[in-house]
């Protein structure tokens, strides 16, 4: 039993060691092949007063839908939760596990590759079709990460940066985070002045007079939405941007002058080949030696 139990934890990298698996098999449920690994979860302590003084009552069956490489061979594990009265304290508790939630037929594991597909440009229902799910499941997990954004208009971060990234269909869209814990405030679907404005006059006035900084890149509305919306604060031009800003600058303008030279030559070659000498750090430079292999 010992090497079965910790056979299958193995196989399906399961590491909870209150849960204990005793068999698999194969069954056809609704014309669908499932392979069913059958576990017991157990109660070691009670939740409240960490008494091991119980009372074991029953079990709770709980068919857990669990991942699986390949999306023809379903997964599930069906899970014998412990239900137990505890004789010190008399309250009835169930065994739970960071395996699936509470009254939850999805395993955690799973959610996770969900919202891994959803960094994808993919439908939900191809989503849904591939990990074993309901669109509605897949619709719960992205609306699961909102609560990671600010949803609380009375308060902001003393300290905002904004830029955009490359989403879904190689569109720019607006991110806000808070500059000093890096979190996410908010994503928004576009990075034009009217949507940015729109979401943070949700904000009190108060919560947006507490801005201190705003950090951002060298687009040009963003200075004039921060100085619309944040009275109080200063706005930081990320030094990323300046640095490449005048590295671009730069190169551009080397290769001008080395345009000018017969490629052969060698005013040519002393602008071509040695081009990252250029813009190392003053510091680094070797001053014993006139040359740069």
């Amino acid at each position: 039993m010992s090497s079965l139990n910790d056979y299958i934890k193995f196989t399906l990298d399961i590491e909870d060691q209150n849960i204990i698996f005793s068999d698999y098999s194969n069954e056809n449920i609704n014309g669908k092949i499932y392979k069913i690994y059958l576990a017991e979860l157990i109660q070691p302590a009670c939740p409240y007063c960490r008494s091991t003084n119980l009372k074991h009552n029953g079990h709770y069956i709980s068919n857990v839908r669990f991942i699986t490489a390949d999306a023809s061979k379903l997964v599930t594990i069906r899970l014998r939760k412990q239900r137990v009265l505890c004789n010190d304290c008399l309250k009835r508790s169930m065994a739970q596990s960071n395996l699936v939630n509470k009254y939850c037929h999805i395993s955690n594991v799973s959610k996770l590759k969900v919202l891994s597909a959803l960094t994808e440009d993919r439908s939900m229902t191809s989503i849904a079709r591939e990990h074993n799910v309901s669109v509605n499941t897949v619709q719960g997990v992205l609306e699961s990460c909102s609560s990671k954004f600010y949803d609380d208009f009375d308060r902001l971060p003393e300290h905002l940066a904004f830029d955009e990234f490359k989403g879904v269909g190689k569109k720019l869209h607006f991110i806000c985070l808070d500059g000093d814990t890096h979190k996410v405030v908010q994503i928004l679907r576009t990075r034009f002045k009217p949507n940015i404005l729109h979401y943070f006059y949700k904000f009190t006035p108060q919560a947006r007079a507490t801005v201190k900084t705003v950090t951002m890149d060298l687009n040009c509305y963003y200075p004039l939405v921060a100085r619309e919306l944040f009275l109080n604060a200063q706005i930081v031009i990320d030094r990323f941007h300046m640095v490449q800003m005048l590295t671009r600058s730069f190169n551009i303008f080397r290769v001008q002058i080395m345009k000018q030279f017969n490629k052969r030559s060698r005013e040519y070659k002393l602008f071509k080949s040695p081009w990252k000498l250029y813009l190392m750090k003053y510091g680094k430079l070797n001053k014993t030696t006139p040359y740069y292999d």
